[in-house]
């Protein structure tokens, strides 16, 4: 028996037996340049800023959710035959499922608008690439069906379910490898058990999971949940984005007036700043590496925003942080942040650079409404013992809790106008 083996820290022995054709191509997609690049974006961007072992790659998590997809699989066979092909798509997929996403999470392409799953799809069916001649190697359409397989076409099922759902791989992967990482203890939850409890819709053919297992689900939901306060909403982590998006946007304008010292306009990361598309080999280069060094060059231009900016990335000078979480009305909030804004101005400060308003939510498990919009994520089926099919909602009584957003609102501030824009924000909240 040939076999590959990866050590994990979230899922211990990851084998590829290599003997078998479906898992050799997973293997050899693994040592593609577009997959190892994974291993130069990090998975939760600046986090490491405030917990200083998170400083795991995409690479892992996308090899961490082929594998939990793999044991779904395996779970999902004792109800419904997979086929080969199925099976080899929907772990492809998986494997797949964030070749596109650019350096610092999804920071960078809220700026330029280059989205992730656009570019994932592009990579794929790319001749270019060798993950494409890989996939046509084994069958021509191959490529177009994983294409079509993580947009939901042509028809979602369980498969779709298994990538894409509140039930699914990407999330079960990475909330423990985030929890893992961080050392923050908030995201556990008994994966092992949950996905036993896992079973096929008898009703709708779509994923679902026992009565047995509502503890588990409950367990889960509330690890997102606390992953979310904790550690993805964390004010540093949420600091440091702000200060990224703010040197982007900054670089971006720059480069719009032809102020920009490097990169030249023909380099890959000057179309990259600008939002427009890059080809297959510039993509390959585009990675954390590259922007660092940007920064690097940056902390040292004539642009003085630019420049601090890329400075207190690097060297974790991060803005300071005035709650604003008392103050519950929007208007209000934005009447406060307006006060914090003209003090900063008044003190000589760039209010457009020199702080912003943070709003982040989330909500750990959406009941979606009536005539929901597609898109909008499906409930989580719970099939009892006498194979009766609910929502989620009418079996577990958390989810009252669960259903609401988790909500922070916060003004990040340069450390050198912290004082002058609090004093603002307390005399205009009356305090």
């Amino acid at each position: 028996m040939a076999e590959k083996l990866i050590r994990d820290p979230v899922h211990d022995v990851i084998a590829f037996r290599t003997d078998r054709p479906e898992e050799a191509l997973l293997f050899r997609l693994l040592n593609t340049p577009e997959f190892q690049r994974l291993r130069r974006v990090r998975q939760l961007g600046l986090a490491a800023l405030a917990y200083p072992g998170a400083d795991h790659s995409r690479f892992s998590h996308c090899i961490g959710v082929m594998e939990t997809a793999r044991r779904m699989l395996a779970r999902m066979e004792a109800f419904v035959p997979v086929t080969p092909e199925q099976r080899l798509v929907c772990l492809a997929a998986a494997l797949l499922h964030d070749l596109g996403h650019g350096p610092f999470s999804h920071v960078f392409e809220r700026v330029t608008g280059i989205h992730h799953e656009e570019v994932t799809r592009e990579m794929i069916l790319d001749p270019a690439g060798e993950v494409h001649r890989l996939l046509s190697e084994r069958d021509a359409r191959l490529p177009q069906r994983i294409v079509q397989f993580l947009g939901g076409r042509p028809q979602r099922t369980f498969l779709n379910d298994i990538l894409s759902s509140q039930l699914d791989a990407d999330r079960f992967d990475y909330l423990l490898r985030d929890n893992l990482m961080t050392g923050s203890r908030y995201g556990d939850f008994d994966l092992s058990w949950l996905l036993q409890a896992l079973m096929l819709d008898p009703s709708s053919g779509r994923l679902a999971v026992a009565a047995k297992g509502i503890s588990a689900v409950e367990d889960y939901l509330q690890a997102r949940y606390h992953m979310y306060r904790n550690v993805y909403f964390h004010k540093v982590v949420r600091s440091a984005e702000g200060m990224l998006r703010l040197a982007v946007q900054r670089a971006r304008r720059l480069a719009v007036q032809d102020r920009l010292a490097w990169p030249s306009r023909d380099h890959w990361l000057f179309k990259a700043l600008l939002g427009q598309a890059l080809c297959h080999e510039e993509f390959v280069q585009f990675d954390e590496v590259s922007m660092l060094s940007a920064f690097k060059v940056w902390s040292e231009c004539e642009d003085q925003t630019l420049a601090s900016l890329c400075g207190g990335l690097l060297f974790r000078r991060l803005y300071k942080v005035i709650d604003l979480s008392f103050v519950e009305d929007a208007a209000e909030a934005a009447r406060i942040y307006a006060a914090a804004r003209d003090a900063v101005m008044a003190a000589g400060g760039d209010a457009d650079y020199d702080l912003f308003l943070d709003e982040p939510l989330e909500t750990s498990y959406a009941i979606p409404s009536p005539g929901a919009a597609d898109g909008q994520e499906d409930s989580i089926i719970v099939v009892d013992g006498q194979g009766r099919s609910s929502d989620f909602a009418r079996s577990s009584p958390l989810v009252a809790a669960l259903n609401r957003q988790l909500m922070f609102r916060r003004i990040h501030v340069a450390q050198r106008y912290r004082d002058v824009a609090a004093a603002a924000v307390m005399r205009a909240a009356g305090r």
